[in-house]
């Protein structure tokens, strides 16, 4: 299991603890620090979409200028993802070939077997 985010994220922080009580091994890439190469995104892009991606909750969306905001595509997404890594939601995990996004333990007590 590789697990992807930004060490300071709340939501990370939790899905780490989640883990470590449950004795889940995993590889821990934080994103902002270490840099997010432009085929791994891709390859989440087209597993969940860009849409599933992108955080338009976060402070990170609402500076982005108003010409970004309002003409986003894939093509832009992309590229904004890739310049403010912290505008992807957190955490992305890789496990048994699926990727996923975000943090539920009810979810995740499913999903990992718990």
């Amino acid at each position: 299991m590789k697990l992807y985010g930004i060490k300071n994220c709340d939501t990370v922080k939790k899905a780490r603890k989640w883990l470590d009580e449950a004795g889940i091994a995993y590889d821990f890439h934080d994103f902002k620090k270490d840099g997010l190469p432009s085929d791994q995104l891709l390859k989440w892009e087209h597993s969940l979409g860009w849409e599933i991606l992108l955080n338009r909750r976060g402070t990170t969306w609402r500076k982005l200028p108003d010409e970004v905001r309002d003409t986003i595509d894939a093509q832009s997404a992309h590229q904004v993802m890739l310049d403010n890594p912290s505008i992807i939601k957190r955490p992305v995990v890789e496990h048994d070939g699926e990727v996923r996004v975000g943090f539920k333990a009810d979810d995740w007590d499913q999903a990992f077997g718990r």
